[in-house]
């Protein structure tokens, strides 16, 4: 990724290397976008050089995804990405070491003080706010990032459309990198299965899976990190597909329940940990109810909510309407309008539409 910061004219540019590919067995765009950077920087005149995080990101991001897989939860490794590597590490080299007066990304969001920056003391509150193209907005993967940071940070093309970018980058020269092939997914996964990564770092305990409403054993699993609540998981001689419900990491056990539109996949209550918020609104009492919007899957829309910060630490949400599979390390992120104002890690979902004790 490249990251172009200064301010005015003054442009130079930085290429981040996270992964390291000697030690990959798959395919990922890291060394490609590397010769991409220094043609572009070459044809445009910027000075550019390459900032390694490669053990920063295998110590705050991979190792803690990994952690987190081996405890039965699903993390999101682009939040945590952005939180330790590109607006704490990176943004404190930008402005430490090259001594940078903002950074720009190519992000689909905007700030409070515009694309340049311009008219704000450091008094100001900054606010993140979604990318004119809601397509392509990125504030959710933005919901854990530092106000710090957030405030000499510039996003350009937040302002546009997806299209318009495209359009500008043919306009002035750039027509061969704009049609380059976006990337997608998760990086270092590159371009196997995620079943056959992950099985690569986490030793596979076979156990069984077992549909919650009977009690019964239906199938065989590989291991739980090798699946996430709401997936479907093919099982043969079955009336109805079986989806996953919930993994016991003691038993070492998945349950299952048939049909994608179970009740027991669906819940309007979330209970969350270690909220982290950019702006908190100026009409939510400490101990009382805010109302907002939430979602937990970028690319989901959002749904009307009531937050409740218990203690300073968890978070209690009651969604408007009962939403599918909200998985524990997940992150619940809080909109209003327009403005992305925080999130924080979903620890569990609170009970199912369809009440069991079991």
């Amino acid at each position: 990724m490249i990251f172009f910061f200064g301010r005015g004219f003054d442009v130079r540019a930085a290429f981040m290397k996270n992964w390291d590919l000697i030690d990959e067995n798959g395919y990922c765009s890291g060394e490609q976008d590397w010769l991409d950077a220094q043609k572009l920087c070459r044809q445009l005149d910027i000075p550019l050089e390459q900032v390694n995080f490669v053990k920063d990101y295998w110590l705050e991001v991979f190792g803690s995804f990994l952690k987190d897989y081996s405890a039965g939860i699903t993390p999101n490794p682009d939040i945590l990405c952005n939180r330790h590597i590109k607006f704490n590490l990176f943004y404190k080299h930008a402005r430490e070491r090259m001594g940078a007066d903002a950074i720009a990304t190519g992000h689909y969001c905007r700030s409070s003080f515009g694309p340049f920056l311009e008219n704000y003391t450091e008094q100001d509150r900054v606010r993140l706010l979604t990318g004119v193209d809601e397509i392509k907005d990125q504030t959710f993967f933005l919901s854990q990032i530092g106000t710090e940071a957030l405030r000499r940070t510039m996003f350009p093309i937040g302002g546009m459309m997806k299209r318009e970018v495209k359009a500008l980058a043919a306009e002035v020269g750039l027509e061969a990198f704009a049609k380059k092939k976006e990337s997608m997914g998760i990086c270092f996964v590159g371009k196997r299965s995620f079943q056959d990564f992950i099985g690569e770092y986490i030793e596979s305990k076979p156990g069984g899976f077992v549909d919650f409403e009977t009690g019964r054993v239906v199938g065989e699993h590989k291991g739980l990190h090798h699946w996430t609540v709401g997936q479907k998981a093919k099982i043969g001689g079955c009336l109805k597909p079986y989806f996953v419900f919930r993994k016991d990491v003691e038993r070492n056990v998945i349950y299952l329940v048939a049909g994608t539109d179970h009740p027991l996949l669906r819940t309007d209550m979330v209970f969350a940990e270690d909220p982290v918020w950019l702006n908190r609104p100026d009409d939510w009492v400490r101990g009382g109810v805010l109302r907002c919007q939430f979602r937990f899957q970028h690319t989901k829309p959002l749904v009307g909510c009531s937050v409740i910060e218990t203690d300073g630490h968890k978070v209690f949400v009651k969604l408007d309407e009962p939403l599918r599979a909200i998985t524990p390390g997940q992150y619940a992120v809080f909109y209003r309008n327009e403005e992305c104002f925080g999130s924080a890690r979903i620890t569990k979902p609170g009970p199912s539409m369809v009440y069991s004790d079991r």
